[in-house]
């Protein structure tokens, strides 16, 4: 079993604590700052958090995640979106057929970084982005040894193909978007 996987009941990822450190908000306003995206992936959606923001901004939202009891609660939170049994390794949709896809707080989750990140790009159009933990240790959320470096992710990013990466800091988190154009 993946140690990194998150296996913490559902109502702690949606705790007021932990929703203000997403920072949904800035989250979705830079996913959409292109104007062009209109369907997104939410891989690993857990309980819905982001498929259910995305909805919010008019975006068709499709969440996949390995936790069928995961994904119960995302159909009571987010019921505008489709949810289905899936992972990030192998994702159950054909190519492109998204204009992007979404990693929050997933990423440093999954048990094969590059497979993953070929998935991501093989099912869209335009974007992957992806949401983590800064490099550091803090008193929240995984270990240190379980986060991702900007260089990891920026380098398997170029390896597997993005054309370009950017980083966008914000107050607990990092935001990667990774273009294929």
């Amino acid at each position: 079993m993946n140690e990194r996987i998150y296996n913490n009941p559902i109502d702690k990822l949606r705790s007021p604590e932990r929703m203000a450190r997403l920072e949904l908000g800035k989250v979705i306003e830079f996913c959409l700052k292109d104007n062009s995206i209109q369907t997104i992936l939410d891989i690993g959606t857990g309980s819905g958090i982001f498929a259910e923001a995305f909805n919010n901004e008019g975006i068709e939202a499709t969440g996949i995640d390995i936790n069928e009891d995961m994904l119960s609660a995302a159909r009571k939170f987010a019921p505008m979106s489709d949810f289905v049994i899936g992972s990030a390794e192998k994702i159950p949709f054909a190519d492109k057929s998204f204009d992007a896809a979404f990693m929050g707080m997933v990423f440093h989750e999954v048990s094969d970084y590059k497979a993953s990140l070929l998935e991501a790009k093989r099912v869209t159009k335009k974007f992957t982005f992806i949401l983590e933990w800064k490099f550091k240790t803090e008193d929240y959320s995984p270990p240190l040894e379980h986060r991702l470096t900007p260089e990891f992710i920026k380098n398997l990013a170029k390896e597997v193909g993005f054309k370009a990466v950017s980083e966008y800091q914000l107050s607990n988190l990092v935001l990667y978007e990774l273009s294929l154009g």
